[in-house]
């Protein structure tokens, strides 16, 4: 009796540590790379990461400047949880999934359809907006356009690889009774798909209307007109373990998509032919790898000085918005806007033609990178480089003087130095008896340096090197 008892407790033992275990490693699973950050963590590190898809309405850049639907409404998400926002363009939906399912991402913010398999593995908001699936088709003399889903039967229809048109079409094929050919595109997203419709190179591609609509602002020989679905809900998805950032991204959807704001935000991207046909035209030539007409200089300019061609180009957008004539109220001028001093010793005038502007630009950061060789991140070394191309080398010796003076690192810009340039207005920093060069309004330089490396990124992600 006595040795039942013993064993019936042992047994309850090892059922009670096992569970433990199990509790155990369920929690050291979600703490892996596979697990998702919470909203605390998040606004914690002060950096919300999320992943979307470069193209004519999501996310593109316009004029050297990233814009679009979804990135606009990132930006005004982060805000409204006082985060900043990383952001990192995938046009593989199954690649972006992966992401935010392995913790890479916090965020997979795009039109995304809820199915069944989904559900299971991720966390979905309400919906953001609402659209439908349509067939686009190219329009040409004497053509008979298909205009019920019947007329499909035995087609072949080219699509993004795992988008809601490839659902939606095995679905219409159940119902109508016979085979729609569908041949799924992992290298092709919606609108190089279109295109290729437009050029006669595909017959037929399906896609969400939205998108079919803006592209038929710039190609008028394509035909979206013929619907292959019902209204459909599109909303962003999270990892399955972060619910307190799904909460709040819920409650912030239902009272952002009621607003004025948002209101703009869809009408810019989706309702305006004549942004459109401008934004298209652009991305022709972004997807071409270009982002100015002065790329090929940048690229050789670049090249005699060991930096990366789209770094330089987002510091001449910010010195210039790549207007080789324009002049500065305070003198400065050109592509580089070298104030006169500066354009003298390096030989640059008013009617200097916009390569040998470039070229000398090089030559100055070339200059300025000799002063900061001693600093041994390259990362960190840019940043100071851009700060003193800015505020002027005297500045950014006094910052560091300061940095190390309060203990700081001279040679890490970011939390460290970046601090004393920005705070070289205040008394208590500039009348220092390391200060030479006193005072400094900072606020600019500081933000001149974060604002070039977050276009930079930007440029990055979509051209890739």
């Amino acid at each position: 009796m006595f040795g039942d008892l013993f064993l019936k407790v042992n047994l309850l033992l090892m059922l009670l540590l096992l569970a433990g275990c199990d509790i155990d490693f369920k929690k050291a699973n979600l703490s892996t790379g596979k697990s998702g950050r919470d909203l605390e963590s998040i606004k914690k590190d002060g950096v919300i990461t999320a992943v979307t898809d470069f193209n004519s309405t999501n996310y593109f850049i316009y004029k050297g400047e990233p814009m679009g639907y979804q990135f606009d409404m990132l930006q005004a998400f982060a805000e409204h949880i006082g985060v900043k926002l990383e952001l990192i363009a995938e046009n593989n939906l199954d690649v972006a999934f992966k992401m935010l399912e392995d913790g890479e991402v916090d965020l997979f913010a795009n039109n995304l359809t809820i199915t069944a398999e989904r559900k299971q593995r991720f966390l979905f908001t309400i919906p953001h907006s609402t659209t439908k699936q349509v067939l686009v088709q190219k329009k040409s003399a004497g053509y008979s356009p298909i205009r019920t889903p019947l007329d499909l039967a035995g087609k072949i229809v080219y699509v993004q690889k795992g988008s809601a048109s490839a659902h939606r079409l095995e679905n219409l094929s159940e119902e109508i009774g016979a085979e729609i050919v569908v041949v799924e595109m992992a290298k092709y997203e919606a609108d190089e798909l279109i295109e290729l419709v437009a050029n006669g190179e595909i017959d037929f591609t399906v896609c969400d209307e939205d998108v079919a609509k803006v592209n038929s602002f710039y190609f008028d020989n394509i035909d979206v007109e013929t619907s292959v679905s019902f209204d459909q809900n599109l909303a962003w998805a999270v990892n399955i373990y972060s619910t307190s950032l799904h909460e709040t991204l819920n409650q912030w959807l239902e009272e952002f998509t009621k607003t004025a704001e948002y209101r703009i935000i869809k009408g810019k991207y989706f309702n305006n032919p004549f942004w459109a046909r401008r934004v298209l035209s652009e991305n022709v030539r972004i997807k071409m790898g270009h982002i100015s007409m002065y790329d090929e200089g940048f690229k050789h300019a670049s090249s005699s000085i060991d930096w990366d061609w789209r770094l330089f180009a987002a510091l001449v957008y910010q010195e210039s918005r790549f207007r080789h004539n324009v002049q500065s109220h305070m003198g400065a001028y050109g592509l580089m806007q070298f104030m006169p001093a500066t354009a003298e010793f390096f030989g640059v005038k008013h009617k200097t033609d916009p390569e040998t502007q470039i070229r000398a630009g090089a030559k100055f950061l070339k200059w300025l990178e000799k002063r900061f060789d001693s600093i041994p991140d390259p990362e960190q070394r840019v940043k100071f480089i851009l700060a003193s191309y800015n505020a002027g080398l005297g500045h950014v010796i006094d910052a560091r003087n300061l940095a190390k003076k309060h203990g700081k690192d001279p040679n890490i810009w970011d939390n460290n130095v970046d601090f004393f340039i920005l705070n070289k207005s205040n008394p208590d920093y500039y009348c220092d008896t390391t200060v030479r060069y006193g005072y400094f309004r900072g606020a600019e330089t500081y933000n001149y340096v974060k604002e070039i490396m977050q276009r930079y990124k930007h440029y990055k992600n979509i051209l890739p090197n």
